[in-house]
């Protein structure tokens, strides 16, 4: 079996997003890996409609499990998905939910679902490839910015403290507001998924020289449920424009790291 995934963090070939939203899905067949991430705060469906169409058509074959994350670029996808199962285009597509919106969209399109035993991280590791889908807003080719970590609500300060220790005068921790700017505590209302868990904006005031050190880091840390890092998984970005779809490939870039 082989396994895919679709998830929306920040990539190993040299990109950062920073979206307002994170959109996840995962891809995995029974005979290799792949997996597909989404994240869009975009405000023109159609070209994020593209985007997701494009993904599901180049990087899904029948005999699939397909991961689902959260967000509205997964949504497009999923709904595409389903389309292209009752089509008869795809067959044996088998979907895993990682949170309940995901599983929601997915049954109300006649996908088949499965529970995966494990966290996004888990599927991501699994997978062989992964596939991002990004706006061009969201795109960088440099590594300034900040990483989203999502973390548990319960003692967010203590993590908080954590992680800006981790990374004293390099970096700043914000917690992430639901509406509005709120300041570094994300005012009375913070962001709160629909797992309950709130988001840090880790923002890098110096340039990060090891990206694969700062997830180490961040994994470390208790009550950190995930980050926006991916490292060390050949990638490649399907970045959403209204002048149409650029594809960016991480595997010269890997290859040329391990010679």
């Amino acid at each position: 079996m082989a396994s895919s995934s679709v998830l929306p963090f920040s990539s190993s070939f040299r990109s950062w997003f920073h979206p307002c939203l994170a959109s996840k899905i995962t891809f995995t067949r029974r005979t290799n890996s792949l997996s597909i991430v989404t994240r869009s705060s975009l405000s023109d469906n159609s070209a994020l409609l593209q985007a997701a169409k494009h993904t599901v058509d180049s990087y899904v074959k029948s005999g699939m499990v397909v991961g689902f994350g959260a967000g509205h670029a997964s949504d497009l996808a999923i709904h595409y998905l389903g389309q292209q199962l009752k089509a008869g285009a795809l067959k044996d597509i088998v979907g895993t939910p990682t949170c309940v919106g995901s599983a929601s969209v997915a049954a109300k399109v006649g996908i088949p679902l499965e529970q995966y035993e494990g966290s996004s991280k888990t599927i991501l590791g699994a997978a062989e490839k992964l596939v991002f889908i990004v706006t061009e807003k969201q795109y960088r080719s440099d590594l300034d910015g900040s990483i989203p970590v999502l973390i548990q609500s319960f003692n967010w300060m203590e993590t908080a403290e954590e992680i800006d220790d981790l990374f004293l005068g390099d970096a700043e921790v914000w917690r992430r507001p639901s509406v509005g700017y709120a300041g570094p505590l994300g005012g009375d209302f913070p962001m709160v998924t629909k797992e309950g868990h709130n988001v840090l904006d880790v923002i890098f005031t110096s340039p990060i020289i090891i990206l694969a050190d700062v997830a180490n880091c961040l994994e470390q840390v208790d009550g950190v449920v995930e980050h926006g890092i991916i490292c060390r998984i050949p990638c490649t970005a399907v970045i959403a424009s209204e002048n149409g779809l650029r594809i960016i490939d991480n595997n010269l870039i890997l290859e040329a790291g391990r010679a």
